[in-house]
């Protein structure tokens, strides 16, 4: 079941944040006005997580961004966070679902339903930016009809993760 967040519900966000395996990278190629992509097996996988960001009620109070939360007998095992972007699409800040739940088409569900929520606002499609090492978001995206729209070399240049680089999927609607 999903449930646009609320006040009510609020407590729930975050709690599908869970550390993910990265076992390479994706090599992104843009050649004739087309990106395509390989994949790079790094010879040692290591584990990652996402710092949990804070939520503020604006995404239960404005229209321009929402949280929707997946339940399974009333435990939120996952989530997609989205607001609406200055280049007209609807920009999704984030999607996740609980580790073990992964790999049964709850990331799937997130996604119809961020795109039924741009839709209704008015949307012409749906974006989001993750790293190269996410390999598995990576392939759950493409296998989404997304596309890379870009890469950014420098977005984490200052940080910790400085050799990963940005790569920005979009899902342009019909």
């Amino acid at each position: 079941m999903i449930i646009k967040m609320r006040r009510s519900n609020l407590c729930d966000f975050n709690k599908p944040n869970e550390r993910f395996v990265v076992s390479g990278r994706i090599i992104p190629k843009y050649e004739n006005d087309h990106w395509t992509y390989t994949e790079e097996a790094f010879p040692e996988p290591y584990f990652k997580q996402y710092e949990n960001e804070d939520i503020d009620t604006t995404y239960t109070e404005d229209p321009g961004k929402a949280v929707f939360l997946y339940y399974v007998d009333h435990m939120c095992i996952g989530q997609i966070r989205l607001r609406s972007n200055w280049n007209g699409y609807a920009l999704i800040e984030d999607i996740g679902v609980s580790k073990d739940w992964r790999q049964q088409g709850i990331g799937t569900k997130l996604l119809k339903k961020g795109v039924q929520w741009a839709k209704e606002n008015k949307h012409v499609g749906l974006m989001l930016e993750t790293q190269d090492v996410n390999i598995s978001a990576c392939r759950f995206y493409a296998s989404n009809s997304f596309i890379i729209g870009g890469v950014d070399s420098m977005l984490y240049s200052n940080f910790s993760n400085a050799n990963e680089k940005a790569i920005f999927w979009y899902y342009k609607f019909e």
